[in-house]
Parts: C-alpha cells; structure tokens; sequence
C-alpha cells in the first residue's frame, strides 16, 4: 500500500475531534488494506513500528531528525530550529521544508507502507561507529521520496509523536465496524457504505433515513466489544484480531489465546476509599493481601526459557538473572505465566527498599552482577494465569490461589502474597495497619470467585492506600508545548523551599485544563507565568518563583534526580495558591516528614 493513502487517513483522523467519525472513517480505510499489509497498517496506524511488547527502539532523538531534514531540505539546523519552535511541532515544520527543499531527487519513486517498515524497523540494528550516518542514510531514503504530508507524518511516527487520536478503543471499533458491520448497531447501510447513524454519510454525504435503534441489539453489540477486547487482551496483537475477523467473524476469535513468552496485559484494580468500601465493590469474604511496593511482573516459562515481563510489557529478564535462576529452582511446572510482585531488599536490615530503588535495576544494562547484590530482590506471588499449558483466566480467583500455591517452594526469595480471608471489617483493618508498618504501599482485596480479566479493571479487586497528604510547590520552570498545546508552556518544573532557596522536587502535567472554562489551563499558568521568565534554552525555560500551586500525589520517593533529594510519584494539579507567596510553600522537612510517614 502507498504511504500516501495513510497519510491522507491520519489528515483525515487528525482533523476531526469527534471519536464516531475518526472510527467511521478509520474502518472504511481498513476495508481497503490488503491482507499482507494489514499487521504493520495496524501498527502504523498506532504510531508504532513495533508491537508495544517489542523492547526495540529507533534511537532518533529530535536533534537528529533535524540533522536528517537538513541533508534533504539543504537547511541548517539552526533554521529548522527556528521553524519547529514556530510550529511548535517538527512534523509540520517537515512538510513546510520538503514543500520547498532547495534539493530534488531523480527517478524517486513512491514511498510504500512496506518500505518505510523496512528502513525504520533497520534503524535500532545501527550502532558503534559510524552508526549515526547509517541512520540518517535510512531516513534521508524515506524522505527523498516523501511528499510533503509524507514527511509530515514519517517525522512523527520516528519521534513517537502521532497525535491522529486513534487509540486502542477507536481501533478496537473500527475492526468491528469494518469486518462485522450488520452486528454494529451504531452503523446504517448507505449505498455501498456503512457509517453511523447521522444525519449524513460520513463518506459520502448523502441525506440518511432516520432508524429506531434495538435495545436488545445494543446489549448484544455491547458484549461483542466485549469479546473483542478480551481478544485483544489476551493477543496483545490487533493483526492477529483484525484477520480473525476479516475472514472468521466472531468465530474467528476462539482461535487466539495466551502465548507464554508474548507479554499479555495483566489485570488491574480499583483504588476504594476504605476497607468498608472495598467489601462493597468485592465481596464477603474476600481474600485481603498485602500491596508491596514494587514492581509487577509476568513469568513466562516455557521449557527451560524463562521470560520476565513488566505491567508495561517490556521484558526484563537480562536485568534479574538471579531472579530467574530461583524460579528454576523453587516454581515446579515446566509451562506456565504467573503474576506477581519484585521488592527490592535492604542487604543490611532485611527490610523492603521503595520502588524507586529497585527501578535501577529494571534501567540497568550494565554491571548487572555488581547491581544484584547492591540490591537484590524477593519476588511474590499472588495469581496463576496459565500452568502446564492448562488456562486458568475463568477459574475462581480462590481456585487459582491453590494450584499457584501448590507449584511454589518458598524460600528466602520467592514467596506467596500473604494472604487472609476474612469477612470482618475489624480483622481486616489489623491487616491494614500490619502491611503499612513492614512498609508496604497498602493491601489487596479480591473477589474469592473473580476470573482473570487481562488489562481491565472489572471489580475482581481493588486495592487500599493511605491518601497523601497535599503540598504547595512553586513553579521555577516548564517546557513550551508542541502541537495543540503550542505557544503554551507545559510539564511544570516544581520545587518546595529548603534553606538557601528552592529545590527541585519534580514535574507536573496532569490535572491541567486543555479549556479555560474547566479549571486551572495551560493557557492559564503560561499567562501567569510569562512575565517571570528569566531564560530560555531550546524548549526549555526558567522562571523565578513566584507561582504556588497545590498538589497531590500517590507517593514520595528519594531520588537523584532533584535537588531536593525527592521525587513526587505521579504529582497532579490540584488548585492554584494564590493566597500563598512562594516563601510560604512546603519545605523541605515536611516533605521529609511525610517521606518517613509513609
């Protein structure tokens, strides 16, 4: 397939807010892809160039990509870098310098889905000397033939930068809408079209009758979703789906199942307000167990292949051989995927290490063996997925327990989650108070009889943390926006107050309004805080402190990252301070405070 005609579906999805439209206009593209070219379109489509499992990647910073448009442009990187800081975005400053590229190429020839695959899926090979030659020749090859909007997209799909709107939901529909049209009732037939019940075809624009819609098929289009996503859940692979579909229907769909060694979504839970909310949302009795503050992770055997996979699906299994060398020994089953918690370990008073401890090991591609012992690892136990090719996802959770338990030698390092049962509120706020003080994040409470849902949260459990208490930081400096967010200054620098000035404690995103009718905007905080700039590099910019916003956040991890020696675990906006002077935010020693109050 021409790259052109994706290009043209991503303009299309781009410029269209609406969700409806983006997957009517998504599934008619989809219709028209070609058996052979339909994995790596689906992976396109996401912005990927391989599977979100796959640890691969292209290695192609901005700073590069601006070195790659000026060998084919005849452009300095001085003035692509003016140019991007206009648009705010270097796929649009891409399309605008191949539009009027001082260089042509003779005999190029259209670009292919296929080929830009082939060269882009080339570039992580490419490394040591000379490597970084290599890589511009592979995208100056793409980009020599590449139309305007050609360039504009390939620019954004290599940084990882699609912003066409298309997640997974959207995705997920249009393989419904495109392989099982007359099952979805949001859709009517206009001539040779099928799209949703407006007033007009989105492909055609042509008048449509009005129709009543069924209830009792919107409940049965409502479980194939259902059904589909649970595919997708389990495949981890919207090819595998997209051809199920094309030529089996729903039938097709019963052929895909869990692969040990290919990562799988894990199963997540609900935050309660408290234990009395959390036996409402799962039932008495429930199985309560401590929520450890690690890291979770899926374990792939497969004969004598052991494979480690985070909730994110990056494998991790090169970081953790001694890990890995404990599961051959303590875990009895030749088959199977497990799931469970790493805790990194204190070597010198037993006791469990914050995440942000342990995540080193997961960055680590070197001195592994020095980094194991510096911090070595428990791992717990607490679901069985599949076991001696037998799939456990439908069985009781209460059943699953007991063969995962009858598979397991504990040891000093692999152990069970530990686990009570129990339908007091009393017995189960003891077990509470006892995982916070062995410095655990909280408990877990699961439903006795809950199946095992890949990647959805659905009530089977829920989980029960301390709330944080809030802090008001200062602004000292922020990032100016790309895309629609350009001209605006985002990803907040925040710092509380030590002794001798302010001192970094981490970055905020979240919790800021798009509009400045819903609440604290981007465009807001860039208002208030233009006029306090005092130097500007690249994207990046410092302001002098005079901005105090209040935050939250789920944890307070030591870091080297900040100067404050912390960092916020997931921070969000809460409200403008605007009653509070940046002398009078947070210090210091509270967040100290807080940090050993955890």
């Amino acid at each position: 397939m021409h790259y052109q005609i994706l290009a043209e579906l991503y303009q299309q999805l781009e410029a269209t807010p609406k969700r409806l439209n983006k997957t009517c206009f998504l599934a008619h593209f989809l219709k028209r892809v070609p058996d052979a070219d339909l994995p790596d379109i689906l992976l396109l489509v996401q912005g990927l160039v391989f599977p979100s499992w796959d640890e691969r990647e292209l290695g192609m910073s901005s700073k590069l990509m601006m070195k790659a448009l000026g060998h084919i442009t005849g452009m300095s990187p001085d003035a692509i870098e003016q140019n991007w800081k206009k648009t705010g975005d270097l796929g649009l400053t891409a399309e605008q310098l191949v539009a009027t590229k001082k260089q042509t190429t003779l005999f190029s020839k259209p670009l292919t889905t296929a080929v830009v695959m082939t060269n882009l899926r080339k570039l992580p090979a490419q490394e040591g000397s000379g490597s970084v030659d290599l890589k511009l020749k592979l995208i100056a090859e793409l980009f020599a033939s590449a139309t305007p909007l050609e360039a504009k997209y390939l620019v954004r799909t290599i940084l990882g930068d699609l912003r066409v709107g298309a997640g997974e939901s959207v995705l997920r529909d249009a393989l419904i809408w495109a392989y099982l049209p007359e099952q979805a009732v949001v859709l009517v037939q206009c001539h040779d079209h099928w799209t949703p019940r407006e007033k007009n075809c989105l492909i055609c624009s042509k008048p449509l009758e009005k129709s009543k819609e069924n209830e009792v098929m919107r409940q049965e289009y409502n479980a194939l979703v259902t059904r589909v996503q649970e595919a997708l859940d389990i495949s981890n692979d919207f090819g595998e789906v997209a051809k199920a579909l094309r030529h089996d229907g729903v039938k097709g769909l019963h052929h895909l199942a869990l692969t040990i060694g290919k990562p799988m979504k894990s199963m997540l839970f609900q935050k309660a307000k408290n234990i009395q909310d959390g036996f409402a949302i799962v039932g008495k009795p429930a199985a309560l167990e401590y929520k450890y503050d690690g890291f979770r992770i899926n374990i792939h055997r497969h004969g004598h292949v052991i494979r480690l996979f985070t909730r994110r699906l990056e494998e991790v299994t090169q970081q953790f051989p001694d890990l890995v060398e404990e599961i051959k020994k303590k875990i009895r089953a030749d088959n199977y995927i497990l799931d469970g918690e790493v805790i990194g370990v204190d070597p010198k008073t037993g006791r469990f290490v914050p995440f942000q401890e342990i995540s080193q090991r997961i960055r680590r591609k070197y001195d592994i063996a020095a980094t194991a012992k510096r911090i070595p690892v428990m791992l717990h136990l607490f679901d069985a997925i599949v076991v001696d090719n037998d799939v456990m996802i439908q069985l009781p959770f209460q059943e699953r327990r007991k063969r995962l338990q009858a598979m397991i030698k504990e040891d000093d390092v692999i152990h069970l989650a530990n686990q009570i049962i129990t339908d007091d509120e009393q017995e189960a706020e003891r077990f509470y108070k006892e995982s916070l003080a062995k410095g655990n994040e909280g408990i877990m409470m699961k439903n006795l009889e809950g199946i095992y849902k890949p990647g959805s949260r659905v009530g089977y459990g829920i989980k029960v943390k301390p709330v944080m208490e809030t802090l008001d930081l200062v602004i000292v400096g922020a990032e100016w926006g790309e895309g629609k967010r350009a001209g605006w200054l985002t990803s907040f620098i925040l710092a509380c107050k030590g002794n001798d000035g302010f001192l970094e404690i981490g970055r905020v995103g979240t919790g800021i309004k798009e509009g400045a009718t819903e609440g604290v905007s981007f465009e807001q905080l860039t208002e208030l805080l233009n006029p306090f700039i005092t130097s500007e590099k690249g994207k990046e910019i410092t302001v002098k402190p005079k901005i105090v916003i209040e935050v939250n956040y789920e944890e307070i991890q030591k870091s080297q990252s900040y100067g404050s020696g912390y960092a916020l675990r997931f921070p969000r906006l809460v409200r403008l301070r605007e009653d509070r002077r940046a002398d009078e935010s947070s210090t210091l020693e509270q967040v100290e405070e807080l940090y050993r109050g955890q």
